[in-house]
């Protein structure tokens, strides 16, 4: 993904370790990394060579930079997954790799987003991610995004409303049993929304069951309601969304978020198709608050 203008583009051991309560000493105690002879150790490297902490551990071979990486992130709240985790997809690259020139980009995305909702005075901050064709990117972008906006504390809920072919739940590996689907036609509530505890303040409403009237189901007065509860315990509520081209539910989503971020893929979408989306998103009424061009 890149960004152009005009384009919206993460002393006694016992006493030692509880100095480091709350430090990276701690934090690697409590991941295993580190026994409190180790951390003897890493304190008389830091006395004789006047470094700090997570470089003397790694100057004595103690722990990894993987490690050292991953314990700074928790010291600062900042949610991280250590590569070759299986449990969570690597596509979440906010996630796996915070210091990835991708993840900047997300970042720098996320950081727009919040600007121009505050600029106009968008109370509640609802975005529908749309593009007009497969294969461009939403999916990613929209879970990339979610991740991005729980790092810096924001109450954040993803919502598969892509009810054509989720992929939400296989990003983030939750069960999809139940899901949105299941709540708008009744036959479930609120209870469907799975915290993702890797990340904190992030939370994902599945898509659930593939219906037969996906659409039909997306314009239900229940669907108004419920965002309208979910809007009372959630900073920011992102829509994954299918295929605009393909499907009229992206016109419904665009209508329930009130903000659009439109998408488009690089050697991927057609200008034409682009431009025929945007307008229909337009007549919803909708704000759209800007493009992305993925260049991935």
């Amino acid at each position: 993904m890149s960004t152009q203008e005009n384009v919206l583009p993460i002393e006694g051991s016992s006493r030692v370790i509880a100095r480091q309560d709350g430090k990276l000493g701690s934090i690697l105690v409590q991941l295993g990394k580190l026994d409190a002879g180790d951390i003897e150790r890493v304190l008389e490297r830091q006395r004789t060579e006047g470094v700090r902490f997570g470089e003397a551990a790694l100057r004595l071979d103690l722990i990894t930079p993987d490690d050292l990486r991953w314990a700074v992130a928790k010291q600062y709240d900042f949610p991280h997954m250590l590569p070759g985790n299986e449990r969570i997809s690597s596509e979440l690259v906010v996630a796996y790799e915070p210091f990835h020139p991708r993840a900047e980009e997300l970042r720098a995305l996320r950081t727009q987003l919040l600007i121009r909702w505050s600029k106009a005075g968008v109370k509640q901050r609802v975005l529908a991610i749309v593009s007009p064709g497969p294969g461009e990117g939403r999916s990613y972008v929209a879970a990339n995004l979610a991740v991005a906006f729980s790092q810096v504390g924001e109450r954040a809920l993803l919502i598969d409303a892509d009810l054509r072919t989720p992929r939400q739940h296989r990003i983030f590996n939750v069960p999809d049993r139940i899901g949105l689907s299941a709540v708008l036609s009744g036959r479930a509530d609120r209870g469907a929304v799975v915290p993702v505890s890797e990340f904190g303040s992030l939370s994902l409403l599945p898509a659930g069951a593939c219906p037969p009237n996906p659409q039909e189901l997306l314009l239900r007065a229940s669907f108004a309601a419920l965002l309208d509860e979910l809007c009372s315990d959630f900073d920011v509520i992102l829509f994954d969304t299918p295929p605009a081209k393909l499907y009229a539910d992206a016109q419904s989503l665009a209508f329930r978020a009130g903000s659009v971020m439109v998408l488009a893929r690089k050697d991927h979408t057609r200008l034409a198709d682009a431009t025929s989306v945007i307008r229909g998103l337009s007549d919803t009424g909708a704000r759209i608050v800007g493009t992305v061009f993925n260049a991935f």
